[in-house]
């Protein structure tokens, strides 16, 4: 869940990118390339759900999304959206 205000900062802007064609202008792949040389490690971002400590994909969220949802607020900021005291929900 998401606030409207944290939803513009989230929107990606511009186009789609042009298909792959040889010459193109977005072409970054090389021929013949061995993938397991050329391969980087791929590194979660460091920072951690304030609540339950699990690492985030996300580098702008603050909150997984399993406890924005259970306590109403938004996973960017923080910011309460809806009221959950109504719901019947499970302990995590």
């Amino acid at each position: 869940m998401v606030c409207s205000k944290c939803e513009a900062k989230l929107r990606k802007g511009g186009p789609a990118p042009d298909p792959w064609r040889e010459g193109s202008t977005n072409s970054v792949r090389k021929i013949n390339e061995n993938k397991l040389l050329s391969k980087k490690n791929f590194v979660p971002s460091q920072s951690k759900c304030k609540t339950c400590k699990t690492t985030l994909l996300d580098p702008k969220a603050a909150y997984c999304q399993g406890c924005a949802y259970q306590k109403g607020i938004c996973h960017v900021c923080g910011v309460q959206i809806l009221d959950t005291a109504g719901y019947r929900q499970s302990a995590k």
